[in-house]
């Protein structure tokens, strides 16, 4: 029998290209020199997408297949996805939450104690030499103790409050409402209120025009000069040019960020900082992860087109 052809947005490691292709005919779109072309040529066999969080699949892209059915994103977020255009023609939208979770959470936690402690920085004065020359390193932030506002306590928020409960960290959250199970927690609604009674504050909310830049320069404002933003979430969900400006100006202490606008070609005035660090969008980087990730994509399509529930769907 035929395998069903799936359009294949963007890379994902072999391990899964060899599961996905046991049961699909692939088209690899992101190798497409003309993709219009490519799309064109292939618009009545197309029957699902395997796409990436950052990549989604535009409302011009699910118009452009009239015998498209489902779309399986290889990550939590689908803000990328064109929800309506889906929703309009019926097609559904599976994602892959749970599997990297406890990965994102722990990245976060890496990015807080690696900014409050200047572990970057320290590692950088070993291998110059200065220790030698010039003695100890100056000193840094301690954690313990401190203050924490997390900006969204869903899966990834919870995870994140968890660890820094370990710390003996006071923490506080904002959310549509109090959470039941956050009764230890203190619940504020606003965000610039949170931010203006948190050391370390942590994004980990959703993604989507809903949650465009609610880390405004208000909310920024509020963190301070002696505080830390940690962004776990979206790129969109902090404006980042406001962000900018206060790393340059140092209305705010420091920030540390695996998402940004336009990546992986980020701003270059981040560059030139010395009180943010910048990792490369891999908070769910890891081998096991990445396997878990992968698995769902497939399992979520194979479900889809043998006519059984979808493990996680969106829509």
């Amino acid at each position: 029998m035929a395998k069903i052809d799936i359009l294949q947005m963007g890379p994902y490691p072999s391990w899964d290209i060899e599961l996905l292709e046991k049961s699909f005919q692939l088209h690899p779109y992101f190798e497409a020199d003309d993709k219009a072309a490519f799309i064109a040529e292939r618009a009545d066999v197309i029957r699902g997408i395997a796409t990436r969080g950052e990549l989604g699949a535009s409302r011009e892209l699910i118009d452009a297949l009239p015998q498209l059915e489902v779309i399986s994103v290889y990550g939590v977020g689908y803000d990328a996805v064109d929800l309506d255009a889906a929703r309009a023609r019926g097609i559904r939208v599976t994602n892959t939450p749970d599997v990297l979770t406890k990965d994102v959470a722990d990245l976060g936690i890496a990015m807080m104690l690696a900014g409050a402690r200047g572990v970057i920085g320290a590692e950088q004065w070993v291998r110059s030499g200065n220790w030698g020359k010039q003695g100890l390193y100056p000193l840094q932030t301690q954690v313990s103790g401190k203050r924490v506002g997390i900006l969204g306590l869903g899966r990834i928020g919870y995870e994140v409050a968890k660890r820094c409960a370990a710390f003996d960290m006071e923490i506080a959250y904002s959310d549509l409402g109090p959470r039941d199970f956050a009764k230890d927690w203190t619940y504020i609604e606003d965000p610039a209120e949170l931010a203006a009674q948190a050391d370390f504050f942590f994004v980990t909310l959703t993604g989507g025009p809903a949650t465009r830049h609610i880390v405004s320069a208000a909310v920024i404002k509020a963190v301070g000069p002696q505080g830390m933003i940690i962004n776990i979430s979206r790129a969109s969900n902090i404006d980042e040019a406001a962000l900018l400006d206060a790393l340059e100006d140092h209305s705010l202490g420091f920030a540390a960020l695996d998402v940004f606008e336009g990546e992986p070609q980020l701003d270059p005035r981040f560059l030139a900082l010395d009180n943010v660090l910048l990792q490369p969008h891999h908070a769910s980087g890891t081998v096991e992860t990445r396997k878990a990730m992968g698995r769902l994509v497939c399992e979520n399509l194979e479900a889809h087109f043998a006519g059984r529930p979808l493990p996680t769907p969106v829509i």
